[in-house]
């Protein structure tokens, strides 16, 4: 008992310094974790992180999010994973909450530090980029994965793209390894029953049938608020950027905020370290207090709990089978193609536009690849220098 508390208070450590400090969306966030799980704390190796993105960036929901309660099940069972989800989750979920409740005193943003927090972001992922190739893509044959990936990622750019590009990473490593002999045994084991997954994945299936329906007959405006959140999180591939303009479909049209409290929001959810879905912690509260904002928050990540709570069970007796493993390489490299592909769209096309962003951009990653300086120096170095550049 004694060795479980000390386990989840250390996940709620970990989680909530990467909740303070991961800026750049969800593809950064992923760098920040393996730097922090995977080579600092050494929770999992390489190859069961790299198996852990590859099933979030399947299923639906936000991926960086998945990755963090997976992490946090792995290491002590669902209750790891709802304590991994609060500490990664709450600093931003706070920040847009006070945001929201003091809107009218704020004007506008510091672009300049803003951007400066964009260029950590392509400083981050560059660095994971560098470390998951060398491990995940040693030989000709998965660099040439990788590379049809980075090909196929960046010139269709669609919200089934990832899942194809996984599919048929995963049958082109079954016919290239399935004669491999050596394979390494994964080290991802999740603590948590397969009765429980289940029912996991019962839950999500009847929400999301059935919180329509309740709408239909209740008509209250909390209901249809959840609901919306709700199905955003459970219908939504590709993270974060995808579900942005689809949460303003579902409430500036329909009057619960104007497009310029959206906008507004839109940028404070851009600005602020940890999971873009917390923007629905802003509209909450926006549409309906703090209440609203906890209860907009609760609805929009409850699938994404739902479905890796019900998936990742049964990844480690998947993850056994031969055959399996061998698909497993082509995926585990098309993952890091991938990474690659978001690398340049779009965080370098839309953060890299001057000589000085580059330049800054090369400094950082030096200073996260080759200076190991810890990353909350970088992340304050990169803001600071992007307010300094603006005013300049």
């Amino acid at each position: 008992m004694k060795n479980k508390l000390a386990s989840l208070w250390e996940i709620l450590l970990v989680s909530t310094k990467l909740g303070l400090t991961s800026f750049g969306g969800p593809i950064a966030h992923l760098g920040y974790f393996r730097d922090e799980y995977v080579i600092k704390r050494k929770w999992m190796d390489e190859d069961s992180y790299a198996q852990l993105v590859a099933l979030c960036q399947f299923i639906p929901g936000p991926a960086s999010s998945q990755v963090g309660i997976g992490i946090g099940m792995v290491r002590a069972g669902w209750l790891g994973g709802i304590i991994s989800f609060i500490g990664f989750t709450f600093p931003s979920v706070l920040a847009l909450i006070l945001f929201a409740l003091t809107l009218q005193s704020f004007n506008q943003f510091d672009l300049g530090w803003i951007q400066g927090l964009k260029i950590v972001a392509v400083a981050v992922v560059a660095q994971a980029v560098m470390g998951m190739a060398k491990n995940l893509a040693p030989d000709f044959p998965r660099k040439t994965i990788t590379l049809l990936a980075v090909v196929t990622a960046v010139l269709w750019q669609t919200t089934m793209t990832q899942i194809l590009i996984i599919i048929i990473a995963g049958i082109i490593g079954f016919f290239v390894y399935k004669n491999v002999t050596e394979h390494k045994e994964t080290s991802l084991h999740v603590p948590v029953s397969k009765k429980f997954a289940l029912l996991s994945l019962v839950m999500f299936f009847a929400i999301l049938v059935l919180l329509p329906i309740i709408n239909q007959i209740f008509t209250a405006d909390w209901i249809t608020v959840f609901d919306r959140f709700y199905r955003s999180g459970a219908l939504v591939f590709g993270g974060g950027h995808v579900v942005l303009p689809l949460l303003e479909m579902e409430f500036v049209p329909s009057g619960f905020l104007s497009e310029e409290a959206f906008l507004a929001g839109y940028g404070a959810a851009q600005a602020v370290p940890g999971p873009l879905f917390t923007f629905a912690a802003y509209l909450g509260t926006i549409i309906n207090g703090w209440q609203g904002g906890l209860l907009a928050t609760f609805a929009i990540f409850l699938p994404a709990f739902l479905l890796i709570a019900g998936t990742l069970p049964f990844w480690q007796q998947i993850s056994k089978n031969k055959n399996m493993k061998a698909a497993l390489y082509g995926v585990n490299a098309a993952v890091v193609g991938i990474l690659i592909a978001a690398l340049y769209d779009p965080i370098w096309t839309s953060t890299i536009h001057t000589a000085a962003d580059f330049s800054l951009a090369a400094i950082l990653f030096f200073m996260l690849n080759y200076w190991k300086l810890p990353p909350w120096i970088v992340v304050v170095t990169g803001a600071a220098a992007g307010a300094l550049m603006h005013m300049l």
